[in-house]
């Protein structure tokens, strides 16, 4: 079977070529190059001509054919403007998650196919299996400590069913040992840690080439305040953001924007003098205000249920008599599983409902459920509406 991967120049995608070449695919090499712009990238710190550079060594060093594919256009529609426009509206967008929607599994997947292929493999760390009723089931990686189900999360069943996941059963250790043994160019490169094919980069200088810089205050809202003590049984209720008014508190800094900023930030306020680390609680666009309160227990951070928007399920067999049966939910990467519930209330309004109040959750994010007779299948996901 001919199998195009999606050759990154990491070490994941280099070991995920060389288990296919194992299997006796025909594999084809292709290097995504979605970002242009190295203004705002950090010295250093994943460039993308040194990743093609180190994706066409390990395609030369394993024997297949290699090309670059520059998508540079139509990554900035469908994920970078998509980026500015969500911080402009005051919500924390995921790129990494679209970008495997609308680039990996889609842009690309239509590149491999012109190519010929029957397949697409990425190096990412989780599994798929395809039931005898044709269902594509999207599992956790066998490592806890890598797997990337998360990121996966918006993908649907013809992209899952294009997809193959070669080091989705081994942990990081096992992939490193063979990429060692086989003295891959790749073998001792340090993970990625930026922004889905753009690298490390300065956010706020990221941001600020299309947001504005615009002063304004930074108001502390002190733990005891009557608005976090509103505690309302409605599920509706509790799923809205706190009503943060610039009079509940003392201004205590300035900022450069309130787009720049996310629930449960902690860095950038350059605020000192407080007894306790003041973290981000919520913004106001409108205002201009950044809501603070000192300490990661503040009760602002901490909500009990969310609304969400758009809900998308991986798995559609899954969307039967879901609604309040008990689920594993997160709400970001590398969070444990949460317990709690997926509801849908009136007018078809969905939402998560939680067992223990969650910590920073912010609007734009998605939110993920997992269910399954191991409870390790993302059933779907939805972005945070509230």
């Amino acid at each position: 079977m001919r199998v195009v991967v999606g050759l990154s120049g990491g070490v994941d995608s280099s070991v995920a070529a060389h288990l296919l070449q194992k299997q006796g695919h025909d594999v084809i090499g292709l290097f995504m190059r979605n970002w242009n712009d190295q203004s705002v990238t950090i010295n250093n710190e994943c460039p993308w001509i040194d990743d093609a550079n180190d994706a066409m060594l390990v395609a030369d060093h394993l024997g297949i054919p290699f090309q670059v594919m520059d998508l540079s256009a139509e990554y900035k529609v469908r994920i970078v403007d998509y980026m500015f426009s969500e911080y402009e509206a005051g919500r924390t967008p995921n790129p990494d998650i679209l970008c495997n929607r609308e680039v990996k599994f889609d842009l690309f997947l239509e590149a491999a196919l012109k190519l010929g292929a029957e397949a697409v493999a990425t190096g990412h760390y989780c599994r798929r299996l395809t039931d005898t009723n044709g269902i594509h089931h999207l599992l956790t990686g066998l490592d806890d400590n890598k797997d990337q189900s998360y990121f996966l999360c918006q993908l649907n069943q013809y992209q899952l069913g294009q997809a193959l996941f070669p080091v989705g059963e081994m942990n990081k250790k096992k992939v490193r040992e063979i990429a060692h043994s086989l003295n891959l160019p790749t073998a001792n490169k340090k993970d990625s840690q930026g922004l889905c094919f753009i690298g490390k980069v300065r956010l706020p200088e990221f941001l600020q080439q299309k947001l504005a810089v615009k002063r304004g205050d930074i108001v502390e809202v002190d733990e005891g305040h009557e608005v976090f003590k509103r505690v309302k049984s409605d599920l509706s209720s509790r799923a809205q953001p706190y009503p943060l008014q610039p009079d509940m508190g003392a201004v205590v800094g300035q900022h450069d924007g309130a787009h720049f900023f996310t629930v449960g930030q902690r860095k950038g306020l350059h605020v000192g003098g407080k007894p306790e680390p003041l973290f981000v609680l919520g913004t106001c666009i409108q205002t201009n205000t950044v809501f603070v309160g000192q300490g990661d227990r503040h009760p602002g951070l901490y909500r009990t249920a969310l609304k969400l928007e758009h809900p998308h399920w991986v798995n559609p067999m899954a969307n039967f008599g879901r609604s309040e049966e008990e689920l594993g939910l997160r709400i970001r990467y590398r969070q444990p599983l949460q317990t709690g519930r997926l509801v849908c209330g009136k007018e078809n309004q969905w939402y998560m409902d939680f067992d223990k109040p969650q910590r920073g959750i912010a609007a734009g994010q998605f939110a993920a459920w997992y269910g399954g007779t191991k409870g390790d299948e993302v059933l779907g996901s939805a972005v945070i509406a509230e």
